[in-house]
């Protein structure tokens, strides 16, 4: 089922965990053998994860590799050669692609992301400033998440038909509504534009760039977009959030976003040069992504290029996640400690929590959904609520009545059916959501509130 949430985190949460948490002791250990499976098998059986594959990096560079569920594809196991889709982690391959052509000099942070363009294609500006590379990376350049034109033929493959053109479309025609680097603002469009542009600086393809200047020098054979057939046979089918197998997504256009897969042993490589610079050359030109170079508009967390950093008193949690339509992935690490996590699922249902809790134990596990039960409400009841809301001024819900039921149709996904647990609540069980709608004085529906895996996030209605 899908995720509402425009972004994959929430600054929320991690602030009220950071703020009830106390002082952070300096030491820290991963748990047990026996206390990790403990957690990996509630992740599947409580919260109902398809199956998973968690590699552990120890501070000696020694790495441990844990499974729990299953594949969904009984030739399929799970283990560290199992391939999964990485989603938004191929941001960080990305960022880190712009630093090593920073430090060979082919680029600059603060080129003008026009100066890679063809001839023709215009990037929109603001009171005389340019979008750069690095406003890219930071996600601050004022592009929005996703591009207005984005309007997938086949919302169960959704980016698989946007094109070069049709970006490039959307680029010259757009206005930024605010100063360049005024505001974060989470952009898959921005980061799949960067991972263009290299590519395009380089006379090569965005995935013939990675391979050469990232994957072959840290030896990272089993990451790739398209998979070769040794490499198909050990795809981990993807899975909804009801447990039902959904297809892969392809991502030509915006690639740098989302595109690559990938198992866990070639993750721990990845996360060994990111935690551990001195392991390898590349590693001191990785460890300039993490250095924070602007707000999030949180506290407790910074952004680094493509890095998210989780601030603590002890030093930063260094992390990125990523999800596609059946995959859920996490990959963060202590850069004092030089511990990491990667934890890759074939469900949409997410693993943050895990992630985070094995890095720092002070970060508590969630708990498993509630399993809601539908209650009888008249039908007559049900127009109040349609309409469109707006989570921001990219992401709305449009909510119908059919068939006398309620129905939501997030931006750039299908259309789904929600159930109701009282008058004015509904939920869907399969994706943890609950829908709260909301009244002013006089009974008129104003707007709604999404809870979703913990996070809450208010809408106005706008129609």
């Amino acid at each position: 089922m899908p995720r509402l949430a425009p972004t994959r985190f929430s600054l929320t949460v991690l602030a009220s965990i950071l703020a009830g948490s106390g002082a952070l002791e300096a030491q820290r250990h991963f748990p047990s053998d026996e206390a990790i499976q403990a957690i990996l098998n509630e992740q599947v059986t409580a919260k109902r994860t398809t199956g998973l594959v968690l590699g552990l990096l120890d501070a000696d560079g020694s790495h441990r590799i844990f499974t729990a569920g299953r594949s969904g594809n009984p030739s399929v196991a799970l283990n560290g050669q199992t391939v999964f889709e990485i989603g938004s982690i191929t941001k960080v391959l990305t960022t880190e692609l712009l630093a090593e052509m920073v430090s060979r000099g082919e680029v600059a942070l603060n080129d003008p992301v026009q100066k890679f363009l063809p001839a023709g294609v215009t990037m929109p500006a603001r009171n005389g400033r340019q979008i750069t590379l690095q406003d890219l990376a930071t996600v601050n350049s004022g592009l929005p998440g996703m591009p207005s034109n984005f309007k997938p033929g086949d919302m169960t493959n959704p980016y698989a038909d946007y094109s070069v053109n049709e970006m490039y479309e959307f680029l010259s025609s757009y206005t930024l509504p605010r100063d360049i680097g005024a505001q974060y603002e989470y952009s898959n469009l921005g980061m799949g534009l960067l991972g263009h542009v290299l590519g395009l600086r380089l006379g090569k393809s965005y995935f013939d760039a990675i391979e050469e200047r990232i994957l072959q020098p840290l030896g990272m054979r089993e990451t790739r977009i398209d998979l070769s057939p040794s490499l198909r046979a050990r795809l981990a089918p993807g899975h909804n959030a009801g447990g039902s197998a959904v297809p892969n997504w392809d991502i030509p256009t915006l690639a740098g976003a989302g595109a690559l897969r990938s198992t866990v042993d070639d993750m721990l490589r990845f996360l060994a040069a990111n935690a551990n610079p001195a392991s390898t050359p590349l590693g001191r030109i990785f460890e300039s992504t993490h250095a924070p170079r602007a707000s999030t508009g949180s506290p407790a967390m910074s952004v680094g290029l493509g890095w998210h950093l989780l601030n603590r008193p002890i030093g930063p949690i260094v992390w990125h996640n990523g999800g596609t339509g059946g995959y859920r992935a996490f990959l963060g690490f202590d850069p004092a400690k030089r511990v990491g996590v990667v934890l890759l699922t074939n469900s949409a249902i997410t693993a943050d929590d895990v992630g985070f809790h094995l890095i720092d134990p002070k970060f508590p596990l969630s708990k498993p959904p509630v399993v809601r039960t539908a209650v009888a409400v008249d039908p007559a009841t049900l127009p109040q609520y349609a309409g469109t809301y707006a989570l921001t001024a990219d992401f709305t819900i449009v909510v119908t009545v059919e068939q006398g039921a309620l129905w939501l149709e997030p931006t750039g996904q299908s259309k789904f059916k929600v159930a109701a647990s009282a008058e004015n609540e509904f939920f869907l069980n399969e994706a943890d959501l609950t829908i709260l709608f909301i009244k002013d004085g006089s009974g008129t529906v104003t707007g709604l509130r999404l809870t979703q895996g913990g996070a809450v996030t208010p809408a106005k209605k706008i129609k």
